[in-house]
């Protein structure tokens, strides 16, 4: 299976839709598509990973760089890892939760409340 990445824009946010598997051959998309939409000067991104199957080191790699990146230019990044999605749940929470890095972001159930400013985030 192929990565597919699609993008838009809402509220001010770009939202960066993310379907199919991270993986080494499949990543450097993702990260090209993220460095792409800084670059052209968008500082609000949400990484929507509710339809992502499988995600390797590669993957998580790519989202630690997202992190950094974002932090570097003072923006702000929040991903989609709804509890119920993609296969029974996000597979990428429960990689992201076994290496220990679940906590280094923040993570909402959707792309409404990642965009409701009002909204907390969900623990880790």
């Amino acid at each position: 299976m192929t990565l597919k990445v699609t993008e838009g824009e809402q509220g001010g946010w770009a939202v960066i839709h993310v379907c199919g598997e991270m993986d080494l051959v499949s990543s450097p998309a993702l990260r090209q598509r993220v460095h792409d939409a800084v670059a052209d000067g968008r500082h609000s991104l949400v990484l929507d990973l509710s339809q992502v199957l499988f995600c390797d080191s590669s993957g998580v790699g790519v989202l630690i760089a997202t992190r950094r990146l974002m932090r570097s230019c003072q923006g702000r990044l929040r991903l989609i890892l709804p509890a119920q999605g993609a296969e029974d749940g996000s597979h990428v929470n429960r990689v992201l939760a076994a290496l220990g890095v679940r906590r280094l972001f923040e993570v909402y159930p959707d792309v409404d409340a990642a965009l409701d400013e009002g909204a907390a985030p969900l623990s880790a």
